[in-house]
C-alpha cells in the first residue's frame, strides 16, 4: 500500500510536531451540518485544523452542479496557506470518523490542485483513540504557508462529458452509492431514484472493512480487476464526495485512469 496516501496512528503520533506535517480534521454529517465542527471543538487530534465540507471543501449550491460543487480554487488555496501548507512540501494528513468519506474529499481536492503530498489516516479518529493516543480541545494557531494551485483540470468530468463518453469503448462509469440507491429502491436525499444509464455499481463502503480500515492492496486490486484495463474511469456518487473514496482505492490499486464526475447524481437529477 502506498504510504504516501495512507498513514497509521502509529506513524502519526511521533510526527505530531513535525513542521512538515499538517493535520486536518474533516468530520462532517450530511444530516447535521454543524455536527462535525462541534465534534472537532469537543476533541480532536492535537494540532489538527478543521475544514468543513460545506464551508471549505465545496461551493454554494446552484441550480446545477450538484449538492457539493467543487470549491472556489483560490479560496481553498488561501485557507490551506493559512494553516501552514506549502505547495509540494507539506504532508497533509486528513481524517474523519466516517470510513474516509470526507477525508478522501480533501485528499482528492489536494491532488486535483496539484499537491500530491497528502494522506488519509487509516481507521480515522477511532483508530487514533483506540491506540491510546491523546485528543485535545486546544485550537491550533494559524500558520504561514504558501499554497499555489496547479490545477489538473482533466481529472473532472461534467454532465456533458459523461453523456458524451459513458458509452464509448474503453470508458467505464462507476456509481459509488449503496446498492439499493443504485438500483433505485431507496433515495433518501435526491429527488429522483436510480442511476445514470450504463453505470456499474461499486459501493464506496467496500473500500474499508467495518472497522474503517482500508483493505489490503491485494484486496483492492482484486476488487478493481474488471476495470483495470479501462482507458478512462468516471466515478460518481450522490454529490461528488464519497466517490473520492473509490478514487483513492483505485490509486492504491495502481489504477490511475479515474476521474470524478463532480456534480454526480444530484447534478444529473437537476437536468431531468
Amino acid at each position: 500500500m502506498d504510504i504516501s496516501y495512507v498513514v497509521s496512528a502509529q506513524w502519526l503520533f511521533p510526527n505530531l510536531n513535525n513542521p512538515q506535517v499538517v493535520i486536518v480534521d474533516c468530520r462532517f454529517s450530511l444530516s447535521d451540518r454543524d455536527l462535525g465542527k462541534h465534534q472537532y471543538l469537543s476533541g480532536h487530534i492535537p494540532g489538527a485544523y478543521y475544514l468543513d465540507l460545506n464551508q471549505d471543501l465545496s461551493s454554494p449550491i446552484a441550480k446545477h452542479g450538484g449538492r457539493h460543487p467543487l470549491p472556489n480554487i483560490q479560496s481553498l488555496a488561501d485557507k490551506l496557506s493559512h494553516i501552514g501548507v506549502i505547495s509540494q512540501s507539506t504532508l497533509i494528513v486528513a481524517y474523519d470518523d466516517s470510513r474516509l468519506a470526507f477525508a478522501s474529499r480533501l485528499w482528492w481536492l489536494l491532488r486535483y490542485l496539484g499537491h500530491d503530498n497528502v494522506a488519509v489516516l487509516d481507521g480515522g479518529l477511532k483508530h487514533w483513540i483506540d491506540q491510546g493516543n491523546p485528543i485535545t480541545t486546544e485550537l491550533p494557531t494559524p500558520k504561514s504557508g504558501n499554497f499555489i494551485p496547479q490545477l489538473n483540470s482533466d481529472w473532472v468530468a461534467d454532465i456533458h462529458t459523461v453523456k458524451e463518453r459513458k458509452e464509448q469503448s474503453g470508458v467505464i462509469l462507476i456509481d459509488s452509492r449503496e446498492g439499493d440507491r443504485y438500483r433505485g429502491e431507496r433515495e433518501p436525499i435526491d429527488p429522483i431514484a436510480g442511476h445514470i444509464p450504463g453505470a456499474i455499481n461499486y459501493p464506496w463502503q467496500d473500500v474499508t472493512n467495518p472497522q474503517g480500515y482500508i483493505k489490503s492492496a491485494a484486496e483492492l486490486r482484486h476488487r478493481w480487476a474488471d476495470v483495470q484495463n479501462a482507458e478512462e474511469i468516471i466515478v460518481y456518487c450522490g454529490s461528488g464526495v464519497t466517490a473520492c473514496v473509490n478514487l483513492l482505492s483505485l490509486e492504491l490499486a495502481q489504477i490511475h485512469q479515474g476521474k470524478l464526475y463532480a456534480g454526480s447524481w444530484s447534478d444529473w437529477c437537476s437536468y431531468q
